[in-house]
């Protein structure tokens, strides 16, 4: 894992951190007090009305009516349309803010800047769906903060301070981010609540807060990165068997004294280097002292000063991305998962975004939904053979993800000429894919062969999302999810705009222009149709939303004009990633070719030297 850059001197760090947070109000008091609600109308999202989300969630609130104030209104419901923004110090974070929204003793907390705005808003969405209304928002950047605030969204003002680009993993942004959790954990865990911490690129799929208090003697309970079911059941991990490294993305804090300590190491050790990433930096902690059970809770384990207990959540249903998204361990299990974490990805943010929505947990704008151009899909076709026969090897993986590959090739040269958004098929492979060498799937898991694989394990999610220059790589290609068509956000107006689509041969007397005449019938296109055939076919059907296509298999015949075809080609090459890794190799991973079965005699073969290593479209001076 690669470190953040050492600054010149940590002691600057303490003191800025901190002075972030007690001076960092005064700087944005102007901006709160010229702003007013009429000013800014938040961009529609898919939210509860308010008046049902305060139905829904009044019942967690004592029986004793009290004055709305902005700590304890009902979640989803925005504030008075005329009301001015209150001033900073209303934002601050108090033990009376955090009383006016814990219930039961315990509050759910997550954090994060602008960019993350949509995860927020989904998160929070998943929680007042599950009736949990117990939580607060912490906003690291004073954008995030008014957007959330004018939504109804109980929200904090961190004191951060921080920009509101996506904070990469590993950037200075990024360690940021974690420290600033560090903090906030130690400014809570003093008020006396349960607090239940949360990443924003997680969602709720079942309120916890009934299964946390099923262990009250546990300091803490935290995930994991592991991978291997310890238990079949819905009990903690068997911490003796976890190998995974625990994961800080979601864990439940009591305010006990052990936990305020372990709190307070955390954060000393991370502003005393400015090296270390918080999570390694928690790992190491734990471990101090650790082996011991619990008498009488041997689900739980002494660790850090040898006085903390310890659990360890069940990954097959506080799960991450890889039990949730490829092994589906809960569904093997048979159990209903509380939570998945977008871990074990490939893609960057937009990767995290792309598997919420291939799971249909992630809430969208309406626009999402509703391509101005409308959608294209299509039926995959693959072969038994391909997808059931033979052993998984790399061989067989690459032959079946390439089969894949091609057909998705034409289908994003006729939706680039058509201006259709693409919604993607779903990606069968045989392998898994990981950081380092593996024998295919991990020994030990519950993967099977062959399994629904997330996109980012094959496509280059985040560059299919760039703006690349036109000149050079041609009109954007847009494309949604596989399961797009099938998620309840569709409107009934898209879903029900529908024309089927049929290849048929060009000379046979079905493929006639008559036949496809007939009202209600399929629409016939010629296998290898050009250019014009397709542009003259499809332009009656210009405001149907959705075409079906029944097959892409020698759908297209390709672009006529080698220029436009050129800048395809520079485009779509650049779409495919890599899988990773073939063990013992010092280079193990192999790269996809969107053109594969263009080069003669292609196999898929790591890169035998360092030169070689590089993407099939890049070229390099030897």
């Amino acid at each position: 894992m690669a470190p953040w850059c050492p600054a010149d001197s940590t002691k600057p760090v303490f003191v800025g951190i901190y002075g972030a947070v007690i001076g960092g109000f005064a700087v944005s008091a102007l901006f709160f007090l010229l702003s007013s609600f009429s000013s800014l109308a938040a961009p529609p999202l898919p939210i509860p009305p308010a008046s049902a989300a305060a139905a829904n969630l009044s019942g967690a609130v004592s029986g004793v009516a009290q004055p709305e104030t902005m700590y304890n209104r009902p979640i989803w419901k925005p504030p008075p349309r005329r009301e001015r923004m209150p001033a900073p110090r209303a934002f601050r974070l108090t033990r009376e803010m955090v009383g006016a929204r814990a219930r039961g003793g315990a509050i759910v907390v997550t954090f994060g800047n602008h960019a993350f705005l949509d995860f927020i808003l989904t998160w929070v969405r998943h929680l007042t769906d599950l009736g949990v209304d117990s939580l607060l928002v912490g906003a690291m950047d004073t954008k995030l903060l008014r957007e959330l605030y004018l939504r109804g969204v109980p929200v904090f003002d961190m004191g951060s301070r921080m920009a509101t680009e996506d904070a990469v993993w590993g950037s200075p942004t990024f360690h940021k981010m974690g420290r600033e959790k560090v903090l906030l954990i130690n400014a809570l865990l003093p008020f006396g609540y349960e607090l239940l911490m949360c990443d924003t690129d997680m969602v709720w799929l079942k309120n916890p807060l009934p299964y946390l208090a099923r262990y009250p003697d546990a300091d803490l309970l935290t995930s994991s990165d592991q991978v291997i079911p310890t238990v079949t059941d819905d009990s903690l991990e068997n911490w003796r068997e976890v190998t995974g490294a625990y994961n800080i993305g979601i864990f439940h804090w009591r305010p006990t004294e052990p936990a305020k300590r372990l709190a307070k190491d955390w954060k000393d050790l991370l502003l005393s280097d400015d090296t270390l990433w918080d999570q390694n930096a928690f790992n190491d902690l734990i471990h101090k002292k650790f082996g011991y059970p619990v008498v009488g809770e041997d689900e739980l384990v002494y660790s850090y000063d040898g006085k903390l207990k310890l659990g360890v959540l069940p990954a097959s249903i506080f799960c991450s991305g890889h039990t949730y998204f490829v092994q589906g361990m809960y569904q093997q299990l048979r159990l209903e998962p509380y939570a998945v974490h977008t871990t074990f990805q490939y893609a960057g943010t937009v990767g995290k975004r792309h598997r919420l929505r291939e799971a249909m947990l992630f809430f969208d704008q309406p626009s999402y939904y509703d391509s101005p151009g409308g959608f294209l899909s299509f039926r995959p076709n693959i072969p038994k053979s391909l997808l059931l026969d033979g052993a998984h090897t790399v061989k067989s993986h690459f032959a079946l993800v390439n089969y894949q590959l091609k057909q998705i090739r034409t289908a994003l040269a006729i939706a680039s000429l058509l201006k259709r958004t693409l919604v993607m098929p779903p990606l069968w492979c045989r392998l898994d894919r990981m950081w380092f060498g593996h024998p295919g799937v991990l020994e030990g898991t519950m993967t099977r062969q062959p399994f629904l694989c997330p996109m980012d394990h094959v496509f280059e999610v985040h560059v299919m999302l760039k703006d690349l220059p036109k000149e050079e790589f041609g009109p954007h290609i847009d494309f949604r999810e596989y399961s797009f068509l099938e998620n309840p956000s569709l409107p009934k107006q898209v879903k029900e705009s529908f024309l089927e689509v049929e290849l048929c041969n060009e000379h046979s007397t079905r493929c006639s222009t008559t036949n496809r005449t007939n009202k209600g019938a399929p629409v016939l296109l010629p296998r290898n149709s050009t250019e014009q055939t397709l542009l003259d076919i499809f332009k009656p059907y210009k405001d149907i939303k959705i075409l079906q296509f029944s097959s892409m298999v020698n759908a297209f015949g390709g672009f006529s004009d080698a220029a436009v075809d050129t800048k395809f080609r520079n485009r779509v090459k650049r779409y495919v990633g890599l899988w990773c890794c073939v063990q013992l190799r010092e280079i193990g991973h192999i790269y996809y070719d969107m053109y594969w079965d263009e080069k003669p005699g292609w196999k898929p073969l790591p890169p035998q030297t360092k030169v070689e290593d590089h993407p099939p479209w890049l070229e390099v001076q030897e």
